[in-house]
């Protein structure tokens, strides 16, 4: 494994224009073994799948508009809102499960209706726990894996988990669970966290999104089984802030240990949310490490 941290690299807060109506996204739909996916898309060339986290109000557009351009100048770069989240299905918690291993299936269902593999998959969170499921039981599909921020090793819930885990329905509460998550100073664009407030209130991804918290409170967190860890053998890039305080450095140290081909990138001064706090240097990174 390698290990690169850079020097301080100045922070700036988010200033991209967002535009919550998409009207200025390729905004698209598939079939994903019977789910609804909604993506946006920019860019050619080899694919790259982002995939966001599991915080209230995440979706592939919210959560990666700052990156999506930056990924395009290289790239076809598609921002897929995952099982449960954004425009895409949310089956009724009376039936569905809204585990782990859905959402991992959801997405090997939807890199293959896409038909574009192999793909690289870089993935936050619960979005990175997600693309290394897909890595480890699908190995064929993935050119090469980025897990930024990834939920993949076993630990105990930390304090800024509890905004995010018992999340309001309101701007304070999205107040609340941004500061918890990133490093001080960030700001969040006014119309990008209203945006996240109202796909957190639709009354479908309100249950969707409780019954996944639910299914992770009763699993006592969200990670991947070390064994699993181990078997991914696609080349992967782990990339997090120094200042994370959901992935610490020791937890991506661990994941580095224990995928063999794999290699880190520690920012300094930065959060959970790599790619909202320091797109252009996560974009940098990653392209380098995809084309190389």
């Amino acid at each position: 494994m390698t290990i690169q941290i850079e020097g301080e690299v100045p922070m700036a807060a988010a200033k991209t224009s967002f535009d919550p109506t998409l009207k200025s996204a390729d905004s698209r739909y598939t079939d994903a073994n019977g789910v609804r996916t909604h993506y946006v898309q920019a860019g050619n060339g080899k694919p790259v799948i982002l995939i966001h986290g599991g915080g209230p109000g995440a979706d592939g557009w919210g959560n990666w508009f700052s990156c999506l351009p930056l990924f395009a100048e290289n790239f076809h770069a598609i921002a897929v809102d995952m099982l449960g989240f954004g425009r895409t299905d949310k089956p009724d918690p009376a039936t569905f499960v809204y585990s782990q291993e859905a959402r991992t299936s959801h997405m090997i269902a939807f890199v293959e209706a896409l038909g574009l593999g192999p793909v690289t998959l870089i993935g936050n969170s619960m979005g990175g726990l997600t693309s290394l499921g897909v890595a480890a039981q699908r190995p064929e599909l993935v050119h090469r894996l980025i897990l930024m921020g990834p939920a993949a090793i076993k630990f105990e819930m930390p304090p800024a988990l509890v905004p995010l885990m018992n999340y309001d329905g309101t701007a304070e509460g999205m107040t609340k669970v941004i500061r918890a998550l990133t490093y001080d100073g960030y700001v969040m664009d006014d119309a990008l966290l209203q945006y996240r407030v109202q796909l957190a209130n639709d009354p479908d991804a309100k249950r969707a999104h409780g019954a996944s918290m639910q299914w992770i409170r009763q699993q006592h967190g969200l990670y991947a089984p070390e064994e699993q860890v181990r078997s991914v053998r696609v080349p992967t890039l782990v990339v997090s802030g120094k200042a994370d305080p959901i992935v610490t450095p020791s937890q991506v140290f661990r994941i580095l240990e224990l995928i063999d081909n794999s290699r880190g990138y520690l920012i300094p001064h930065c959060g959970h949310w790599v790619m909202m706090e320091r797109p252009q240097e996560f974009a940098a990174v990653c392209t380098r490490f995809i084309l190389q």
